[in-house]
């Protein structure tokens, strides 16, 4: 199996800022993560994210909220997709 897009978006707001999500479906799991999937979930200016979730080799499922970097607990690529857009939305409207 190949890596597959299985979602991507992007969208700009009159302010400045940029939502911008990518999910692949992977073959094999990234190193420290155990399901099959690759992800980049950003909200932010030029220079300055604001909110973003995404996985790496060697810092598995993650997320930034302004400065701060936590783990984040992958249930389901909908979920994902949920969880990011609820913490935009309480940021974008703070």
């Amino acid at each position: 199996m190949k890596a597959r897009l299985l979602y991507e978006f992007k969208q700009g707001y009159d302010d400045g800022a940029t939502v911008e999500m990518v999910l692949w479906e992977v073959p094999q799991p990234i190193p420290g993560c155990t399901h099959r999937y690759k992800y980049r979930l950003y909200y932010g200016f030029p220079g300055r994210r604001v909110v973003g979730y995404d996985n790496e080799t060697g810092k598995s499922d993650h997320r930034h909220l302004g400065d701060r970097e936590s783990a984040y607990e992958f249930v389901s690529p909908e979920a994902l997709v949920a969880d990011f857009l609820a913490e935009v939305e309480r940021r974008r409207f703070k």
